[in-house]
């Protein structure tokens, strides 16, 4: 599908195609759909650019209030960004700021799998098939070839205190490497008196 033209003469209107095609060759029904489509995409685009400014003067208004708490107390942050939960003064609703953090290993991974492995051949036969399908499922990539960081870091929670297990587990500990982090604003109200919270939703598909 090619790019639509800015540039349509008066009288005609361009096809998914990249085509002019004339007025008068184009149904009412082809154009009632073409005008709602547009009308609808003009209006999401606006409220987009309202919610990404109310996103961007949220986290700026919640920093301010930090800095603003911080110097109270004589604290410095240097602008670091952290979970945080602010709360109304009624307690009927706060709003949450979340940092997740993106991880990935580095070579150091494959150190760690050579590791289990041997711990894996030198245990016992009766234990030793069922931790191989454990090891197996944490290491297994996704479709886009990624091995999932929440499997593998799982393996770490397992209470192994075979030495060279424990190595395995420390070089799994020095392989993460973090390659970024989104912030993430979430807005909640209270459910009457009890103690629940109700996200106010500004994703469509929850309305």
């Amino acid at each position: 599908m090619q790019k639509p033209s800015t540039d349509i003469p008066a009288g005609y209107r361009e096809n998914a195609q990249g085509a002019l095609v004339p007025e008068e060759r184009v149904t009412d029904i082809d154009k009632l759909r073409d005008d709602l489509v547009r009308e609808l995409v003009t209006s999401a685009q606006a409220l987009q650019q309202l919610m990404r400014k109310f996103k961007l003067d949220a986290m700026s208004d919640i920093a301010a209030f930090l800095e603003l708490s911080a110097e109270r107390y004589e604290v410095n942050f240097g602008g670091k960004k952290g979970n945080l939960t602010l709360t109304s003064y009624d307690g009927r609703f706060k709003v949450q700021r979340a940092v997740a953090e993106h991880l990935t290993f580095d070579e150091r991974l494959q150190v760690a799998k050579e590791l289990i492995d041997r711990c894996i051949h030198r245990w016992a036969a009766g234990s030793a098939a069922e931790i191989r399908a454990l090891v197996e499922h944490a290491f297994q990539v996704d479709s886009e070839g990624k091995i999932s960081t929440g499997r593998v870091l799982g393996l770490r929670r397992l209470d192994i205190k075979d030495a060279e297990w424990q190595q395995a587990m420390t070089a799994i500990a020095d392989s993460i490497q973090v390659t970024g982090s989104k912030v993430y604003l979430r807005l909640y109200e209270r459910v009457g008196d009890a103690d629940q919270w109700r996200p106010i939703a500004l994703d469509m598909a929850a309305l």
